[in-house]
């Protein structure tokens, strides 16, 4: 038997989703889903994408891994490779509508944009809701998330200051990007309003400034010499976004990075 008391991890509760959590401790589980409306909410949003994704590529998921990528690890787990690739294929997939522009250069190529916003996205919907755990490293530390995540991301990391947009850095957490480490960036309004600022290696080869719309989600992104940045929020319009995005990129050719 398991101790009730202890709190359902994150991986547990995409255990409980995918039907692989121990049977001891699936009880525990439910009688937490029963008492955390939100996590409840966040489970049932997993599954119905889950669902819907093996409605519709189970027959994909049963092919054979191709022969360039029989690495070891894939080869062990070819179902859980193959609905990873399913699901950022169609998160890149509907990340293509309802895009505008705003002219800052030539184009990048699209496959790069779409898997760095798609993890962008993916990374603000993620963290935006957590209220005790949004970020590893707390705003009041900012030289040393700056320091951190500059080291782990091999590129110079720098927390614009906003508070002059009426943003307050809440802190940053390092996360794995499409190509290598990624840095996560949130702040708030004095109203609650978060912002995230996501930031990775991409293939981009130009400076740009490009907006995006996707249900609740707004973002503006753009890359310069290699590294691809993304300002997204959640129910912010585009006027009052690009002066946001406008500041950090602002800020950060100033800094260098």
């Amino acid at each position: 038997m398991t101790d009730p008391n202890i709190p359902v991890t994150e991986d547990e509760l995409h255990a409980y989703v995918d039907n692989e959590l121990p049977a001891e401790r699936r009880g525990d589980v439910e009688a937490w889903l029963t008492a955390h409306p939100d996590d409840a909410a966040r489970v049932r949003s997993w599954r119905t994408m889950a669902e819907a994704l093996r409605a519709r590529y189970d027959s994909v998921a049963d092919e054979a891994v191709p022969r360039r990528l029989e690495i070891e690890q894939l080869v062990q787990q070819p179902r859980k490779w193959v609905y990873g690739a399913i699901a950022a294929a169609l998160a890149a997939f509907i990340v293509g509508g309802g895009v505008g522009w705003l002219a800052r250069g030539a184009s990048a190529a699209p496959s790069a944009i779409q898997s760095f916003t798609t993890e962008a996205l993916d990374a603000h919907r993620l963290y935006v809701v957590e209220v005790r755990h949004p970020v590893e490293v707390p705003g009041s530390e900012r030289a040393h998330l700056q320091k951190w995540l500059s080291k782990r991301c091999g590129w110079v990391v720098r927390a614009p200051e906003l508070t002059a947009v009426g943003l307050k850095l809440v802190g940053g957490r390092l996360l794995p990007g499409p190509a290598g480490p990624a840095s996560f960036m949130m702040y708030e309004s004095a109203s609650g309003e978060r912002i995230t600022i996501y930031t990775a290696k991409s293939d981009a080869e130009a400076t740009q400034m490009r907006y995006q719309e996707q249900g609740k989600e707004n973002s503006l992104f753009w890359a310069d010499d290699g590294v691809a940045y993304a300002v997204v929020s959640s129910g912010i319009d585009r006027e009052r976004l690009t002066p946001i995005a406008q500041a950090v990129y602002d800020q950060l050719e100033k800094s260098g990075g």
